[in-house]
């Protein structure tokens, strides 16, 4: 058996996570690609700890997901949205503020699988995962599509994995 695959065995199975919806027109009630996270991620047996949307400022999604580190709640906070290139994104660098361990392996795949289905518009996405304080953080674009690209293809199949390595 391969190491993945032993390490995967012992891998939690069943993960608290968050969701944090970043944008300046979204409400709860629009919210597609919140939802969408929320469904495959109960789909597969995690367990949704809470959802938030929150205005597209770096201060503001900093904060939001520093109180979830900090909560003992959760063990991923993914966010949706701000992960563009607009002069309003801002996600990646408050996301990218807070790592300590990146894993750049997840943006360059997103966007390898991204291009396939979209084209050279894929390099705008700054997409990014990685650990702060023994916890997984991934920024997300806001598209439903995106959303399901990145959930189905990358962090459902490596989500409990991911955890059992975070917290060694």
């Amino acid at each position: 058996m391969r190491t993945d695959e032993e390490h995967k065995q012992h891998a939690p199975h069943s993960i608290r996570c968050f969701i944090v919806t970043v944008s300046d027109t979204r409400t709860d009630e629009t919210d597609t690609s919140g939802r969408a996270i929320a469904a495959l991620l109960e789909a597969a047996g995690h367990h949704v700890a809470g959802r938030v949307v929150v205005k597209d400022e770096a201060v503001v999604v900093r904060t939001t997901v520093e109180r979830q580190l900090a909560s003992g709640e959760v063990d991923v906070i993914i966010s949706t949205g701000g992960t563009g290139i607009a002069s309003r994104d801002a996600t990646f660098e408050a996301i990218d503020s807070l790592l300590e361990k990146r894993l750049p392996g997840f943006g360059e795949l997103f966007r390898m699988l991204s291009y396939e289905q979209i084209g050279s518009s894929a390099i705008m996405s700054r997409a990014i995962a990685g650990i702060s304080a023994r916890h997984i953080v991934v920024a997300l674009p806001g598209s439903e599509a995106a959303v399901r690209l990145a959930m189905e293809k990358l962090l459902l199949p490596e989500l409990g994995h991911l955890v059992q390595q975070a917290r060694k």
